[in-house]
């Protein structure tokens, strides 16, 4: 069984007697799903990923050199060396 008031003492948080009580049910219910779901046979089963009948279409990644790096940084404020310089963020 779940108990609540451990939980909320990590969380730092405050529950009245009624809400852990309410809590504590909600938890309980969940456990008992979750028990009862694993305690399912799935022996020989598929792993389902979606439950629609259909399939990705795939397409070959292929690299396309499309615009060349002295283009790209024609507009930059500021270069170095073929890359972006950029404000030093960290010290």
């Amino acid at each position: 069984m779940v108990n609540i008031l451990e939980y909320a003492a990590i969380e730092k948080i405050k529950l009245t007697d009624e809400e852990a009580a309410q809590l504590s049910a909600y938890a309980g219910i969940l456990e008992d799903s979750f028990s009862r779901l694993a305690a399912a046979d799935t022996e020989g089963t598929t792993p389902l990923v979606t439950v629609l009948d259909i399939e990705n279409v795939w397409r070959e990644d292929i690299s396309v050199k499309m615009i060349s790096r002295e283009e790209l940084l024609s507009n930059a404020p500021e270069q170095y060396d073929g890359y972006f310089q950029v404000p030093k963020t960290l010290e």
